[in-house]
């Protein structure tokens, strides 16, 4: 069996972390986790670090402050990729994505290199938004595929699973986004270096607990990170 671990990052999620821990062991107990947390004003990342200390299988990494999505994955890629892991789950820490799910990203990253936990390869598979948000990410999803060219439905989908020989191919330091742009970055250089990526559906649930991190500088940044990545692509500076 491949050696797998799954990142979580966090901010103020001790609502829901506490069950997602406790989920994600029971359904795969062979199975890592790593906790990034910015500093929750919640206590996240103390109750994870006390997890961390009874059971080998969680690790966290507690950062100074809120420093964004964007860096705590390239913080935790980095720790990730100082240790003998094959495969790199993300997943959000308020159940909008199934953990049960991930049995099916395991299965399908076999063939693969990324594979995404699609929203939009079938219809629509979104529950409990707001009509706004859900017209948001589709539309944004769209508008990324139209400028850069990568085919991908559900680019700023965070449910994911990587090989290692991606995250090693991309120069983590150059990671120049921070939000749910983020995503469209890193999907578009595993694209660009003609790894195989491969969509599946799956429902995606909005959050019970907690507050969600959209704001209107997410969405003013994933706007403009399309074209930036166009353009470094065009003049070989990916």
């Amino acid at each position: 069996m491949k050696k797998t671990i799954i990142v979580i990052p966090t901010y103020n999620e001790c609502e829901n972390i506490e069950k997602m821990i406790f989920a994600l062991i029971e359904l795969y107990p062979n199975i890592n986790i790593l906790v990034v947390d910015d500093n929750s004003p919640d206590g996240t990342g103390d109750y994870v670090k006390r997890k961390s200390e009874e059971d080998n299988r969680i690790h966290v990494i507690q950062r100074a402050g809120k420093m964004g999505l964007g860096t705590a994955y390239v913080a935790g890629f980095k720790y990730i990729l100082e240790r003998d892991y094959d495969y790199v789950i993300q997943i959000d820490a308020d159940f909008s994505h199934d953990p049960k799910e991930i049995a099916n990203l395991l299965i399908a990253i076999e063939e693969n290199d990324l594979v995404i936990g699609s929203r939009y390869i079938q219809g629509v598979n979104v529950v409990n938004w707001p009509m706004s948000r859900l017209l948001l990410s589709y539309f944004a999803s769209i508008y990324t595929r139209v400028i850069t060219g990568m085919p991908v439905k559900d680019a700023t989908g965070g449910f994911k699973c990587f090989r290692r020989e991606v995250l090693e191919s991309i120069n983590l330091d150059k990671i120049k986004s921070n939000g749910y742009s983020f995503q469209i970055e890193m999907n578009f250089k595993t694209y660009k270096s003609n790894f195989r990526i491969k969509e599946i559906p799956i429902v995606f649930t909005d959050r019970i607990e907690g507050v969600s991190k959209m704001s209107k500088q997410i969405v003013r940044e994933a706007v403009t990170m399309v074209w930036k990545l166009r353009f470094r692509a065009i003049f070989g500076k990916l």
